[in-house]
């Protein structure tokens, strides 16, 4: 599992010693800051490799990710999967809905409709979204066949029954993760970042400490 780490040390996508809003809209003290990832191909072409090398022996057709970070690793993942396979994978995403789940559009629900597909994510940290994109390609018509995750920050693990189907991780690193009220950094009146993640978002909200 090291090789997703040292890619993540070598971009400096790892932040710690802040506050930090993840997507969830719990708190903690470590970010991974995966768009220093996915400005540079090359480590983002490096990621899919590691995720299609994990399943070059299942059955894969189709690669679907959330938007928007998982449409990037959604497209590597496919490309390296058809060359290792000797076959065409094709790559779809999946996007937020104002309820805020997610759902195919552009057609590609009937793309996904009969085919095997991999789903892959970049972070998760309860495996709340990743479960919608595969219940999206289940209610497609898509036989889900592994779900993969760059890195598992959960403190109590994530794993196949969370998010309905086989479940794998590149990494890990654990993160404890708080709901606003019950956040000891907010408690301690550290500044919440407003430089990456969801910190700006949370202070222009209704939302209270």
């Amino acid at each position: 599992m090291s090789k997703i780490l040292d890619i993540l040390k070598e971009t400096k996508a790892i932040l710690t010693e802040s506050h930090f809003v993840y997507t969830s809209g719990k708190h903690g003290p470590v970010y991974i800051n995966k768009d220093t990832v996915y400005t540079d191909p090359q480590k983002a072409s490096n990621i899919g490799m590691l995720f299609a090398q994990r399943c070059k022996d299942l059955n894969i057709d189709i690669v679907a990710a959330p938007a928007l970070g998982g449409i990037v690793l959604s497209q590597w993942t496919a490309y390296h999967l058809s060359l290792i396979k000797k076959k065409k994978v094709l790559a779809v995403y999946t996007e937020k809905t104002v309820d805020n789940n997610q759902i195919f559009k552009r057609g590609y629900n009937e793309i996904v409709k009969g085919k095997n597909a991999l789903v892959v994510e970049d972070l998760t940290t309860t495996g709340g979204s990743v479960k919608k994109v595969v219940d999206s390609v289940k209610q497609a018509g898509g036989r889900v066949v592994a779900v993969g995750v760059m890195i598992d920050r959960s403190t109590n693990g994530i794993d196949s029954k969370t998010v309905g189907a086989p479940f794998f991780c590149l990494g890990k690193l654990p993160s404890l993760a708080y709901t606003p009220k019950k956040c000891p950094l907010c408690k301690s009146s550290i500044p919440i970042n407003t430089s990456v993640g969801h910190g700006k978002k949370f202070l222009s909200s209704s939302v209270s400490f």
